[in-house]
């Protein structure tokens, strides 16, 4: 088991392009749409939102990180099932990384 300590503590390694500390999420993203326009800011007040929303679906979200070299990519899929974890994978180690391999 590790600790976040353990974490940190290699984000504080010096940087080795031949072994990037890389990151990944996979989670959903609730598209939403404001209902109405925002009302205008009071004098030293920010905009005023509703509450009021419109659903406009769910996409996937996948994304690599590699914090200490500032590197990120983001890729929205309209699925989310093992094929597109699968070529996730598949693209990090043959379009980002390929000199890795």
């Amino acid at each position: 088991m590790f600790r976040i300590e353990d974490v940190l503590d290699l984000y504080n390694e010096p940087y080795d392009p031949k072994k990037p500390i890389l990151c990944l999420y996979e989670g959903p993203y609730q598209l939403l749409e404001e209902v109405r326009l925002p009302l205008p800011p009071e004098p030293h007040q920010p905009k005023g939102y509703g509450c009021e929303y419109k659903r406009n679906g769910v996409v996937n979200l996948f994304g690599f990180f590699e914090p200490i070299a500032g590197w990120r990519h983001i890729e929205v899929t309209q699925r989310r099932t093992k094929a597109d974890f699968a070529k996730q994978l598949k693209d990090l180690v043959d379009v980002y990384y390929p000199k890795l391999m």
